[in-house]
């Protein structure tokens, strides 16, 4: 099966009915699930990688999980707060098949980002770009959590760099949407590093799944029906991997209740509205201790529209009661197969 489309929820509209009618049932690894093999996603627009709808377009928890990735960890405590689901798979307040440790520091001393960067300098058309997120170790004994992603690979052609992901398996609607988000974020990070324009995103994926647990929920994105396709901004020129430094430690601020002035912390707008969000996120992470004058304070500080909208679209969420809001579902991310 392959679905081209410009972007994320264009995507989910055809793949979801696809699952929920031509689906085999089989046995997943929590349950019972609904699975397709074989499927090849083409996102012609990698900007494009944030749903619009209200049951899937929800950046918090992806915009957590991409700042663990490039954090380098694989600590249940950093990233529990923005999807508690990982505390099934922590052993011992780790995360095995955590992607950060592989990125930076595969079997120990690896840089495997750093690798990619230098490989596409010196040799722009290199077809050697991949980087392995799968070990061989990681079938070895039963771990609760592996990777679902095996490899990334990177290609520059014609001036645009591509990314082409590839999956053992991915849980089409808890785990998909946060995959396209975080590897198009890499992917337009490299990109700007590399000074190329933004290619296109290819996922290829060996079992797409849906678990019982889902269906009811995907049924429920589906009939809100289709959104028109929004952007994110683009990344500003430069070196984005130099602000992750920054990036990191004004989340632990964040988190720890320090009080942070976002344009004081980043001089380009782009990554103050991006380190907005995640203000947003931590104000309204607990329904009951919703910080309302924080999120207005927050209203007048976004530079961008598309990013100021998820703030609107939270505190509305938040107004309507304390207590859970029936059809609203929580910030989660499934990663196992």
């Amino acid at each position: 099966m392959e679905i081209v489309q410009e972007g994320i929820d264009d995507v989910l509209m055809t793949l979801y009915p696809a699952l929920l009618t031509t689906g085999a049932a089989s046995e997943g690894t929590r349950g019972g699930i609904l699975e397709i093999l074989g499927v090849t996603l083409h996102l012609t627009n990698p900007l494009a990688r944030v749903s619009r709808s209200q049951d899937r377009g929800k950046p918090f928890s992806a915009l957590g999980e991409l700042l663990w990735y490039l954090h380098g960890s694989d600590k249940l405590e950093f990233i529990e707060p923005y999807i508690g689901r990982y505390r099934d798979d922590a052993e011992n307040g780790v995360i095995h098949g955590a992607y950060g440790p592989r990125f930076h520091a595969m079997r120990g001393d690896i840089n495997q980002i750093g690798n990619i960067i230098k490989l596409l300098t010196d040799n722009p058309n290199s077809k050697r770009a991949v980087i392995q997120l799968f070990d061989a170790a990681d079938i070895t004994r039963r771990f609760k959590e592996i990777p679902c992603t095996t490899t990334i690979q990177f290609f520059v052609r014609e001036g645009r760099l591509h990314l082409s992901v590839t999956m053992r398996s991915n849980d089409a609607y808890l785990g998909l949407p946060h995959d396209v988000f975080c590897f198009t974020m890499l992917q337009e990070m490299m990109a700007r590093r590399l000074g190329c324009e933004l290619g296109e995103y290819y996922h290829y994926v060996g079992s797409m799944h849906v678990y019982d647990a889902s269906v009811a929920s995907m049924r429920e994105y589906f009939d809100e029906g289709w959104q028109r396709t929004s952007v994110m901004p683009e990344m500003p020129k430069g070196d984005p991997f130099a602000t992750v430094k920054k990036l990191i430690a004004v989340e632990q601020k964040i988190r720890q209740g320090e009080e942070v002035v976002a344009a004081k912390e980043f001089s380009d707008p782009y990554w103050a509205d991006v380190m907005r969000l995640i203000q947003v996120y931590w104000a309204t992470r607990l329904r009951k201790t919703t910080d309302m004058a924080k999120l207005e304070a927050l209203r007048a500080e976004f530079d961008n529209d598309f990013f100021l909208n998820f703030l609107l679209r939270r505190r509305r969420m938040r107004q309507r009661a304390v207590v859970p809001i029936k059809g609203e579902k929580p910030d989660v991310a499934e990663k196992a197969g």
